[in-house]
């Protein structure tokens, strides 16, 4: 019996919510932009353009969610992915944060808060694991706290 719970419990931890494999690799890029590492974006945006081909199983109403920004989540990541150049990265990653968060806000099973930054210099959005600001839009450390948490989700599953 205690194998057969332990067993359980390894499948439960292996299967684990692809919507966070899919929120941490954002996160993996929004921290390589924080940083100005074009190399460690294009890696992090490769594991998510993998991981948003993959999505887990989801109810007909979350399917319609996440189909609905699919397509543009895929098409941003893919841009990342192709390039080390962090100011075109920017540009998608723009987009990538507001369909991203349209997505985990639907889906609603992020196991974690997700707070909705803003950078009113850029006028530009971004999603983060923390409330400590570290802005993706601006590496140079005069500029990095530059924004604000403006929302957050909270835990849902």
């Amino acid at each position: 019996m205690l194998a057969l719970s332990f067993s359980a419990l390894i499948v439960t931890a292996q299967s684990s919510n692809n919507i966070d494999k899919i929120t941490q690799d954002y996160y993996g890029v929004k921290n390589a932009l924080a940083a100005g590492k074009g190399v460690d974006a294009q890696n992090s945006a490769k594991s998510l353009l993998a991981d948003l081909s993959a999505p887990e199983k989801l109810s007909a109403d979350q399917q319609k969610v996440f189909d609905g920004y699919a397509g543009k989540l895929k098409f941003d990541s893919r841009h990342i992915s192709e390039t080390t150049d962090v100011a075109h990265q920017r540009e998608h990653f723009e987009s990538l944060s507001k369909n991203l968060y349209e997505v985990l806000k639907g889906l609603k099973m992020n196991t974690s808060v997700v707070y909705m930054q803003y950078c009113p210099m850029k006028k530009a959005y971004w999603l983060s694991e923390n409330a400590a600001i570290k802005n993706p839009y601006y590496s140079d450390k005069t500029m990095s706290a530059c924004g604000k948490t403006t929302a957050t989700l909270a835990v849902t599953k």
